[in-house]
């Protein structure tokens, strides 16, 4: 027996969405290798991370000076990936109801998106507190910064679930 495809084709904005967001992402990742430390063995994660302000100056320490660029270019940078993966992933949710009619897949889809959104969020949060914490880390902004990192995964896993579900809910599509 043999299935149609239930989905129409991607829209062209989800793929240039997705093109923007893999473009941003490799360079994040190809500034990441400069920031890539024995005290920060994952970068700019390592910063995410810190959760107090000794490690944070231990972290700037082992950057030097031209480390302190680059993470600030990341940060930066950081600000464009945040919008093109929210959108990206929106527009990937709501290609992915396209064929789900149900109220229940429409619910899912409402939170799927909210966590995205609040993925988002957290990671513009986060950013403008490591790039305040850069100068003079304190101990309330390291914390901070961490638990908006540790909400962005958290969120970003949440909804990447979501779209499991709603696609596996039901194999075919309703039919009228």
């Amino acid at each position: 027996m043999k299935h149609e495809p239930t989905l129409p084709p991607p829209p062209r904005r989800l793929k240039l969405g997705a093109l923007a967001t893999l473009a941003l992402f490799v360079l994040l990742v190809a500034i990441n290798q400069a920031l890539t430390t024995t005290l920060a063995p994952k970068g700019i994660v390592s910063l995410q991370l810190a959760a107090d302000a000794e490690r944070t100056l231990a972290i700037l320490a082992s950057w030097g000076e031209s480390g302190l660029l680059w993470a600030q270019a990341s940060l930066w940078l950081d600000f464009l990936f945040i919008g093109a993966f929210v959108v990206t992933l929106i527009l990937l949710t709501n290609y992915l109801l396209e064929d789900r009619p149900g109220v229940r897949e429409r619910k899912i889809g409402h939170w799927i998106r909210a966590a995205f959104i609040g993925a988002g969020v957290s990671d513009i949060t986060e950013n403008a507190l490591l790039l305040n914490n850069l100068s003079a880390p304190t101990d309330a902004i390291s914390v901070t910064a961490s638990v908006c990192a540790l909400i962005k995964f958290t969120c970003l896993i949440l909804g990447a679930a979501g779209l499991v579900i709603i696609r596996a809910e039901r194999r075919h599509p309703l039919h009228s």
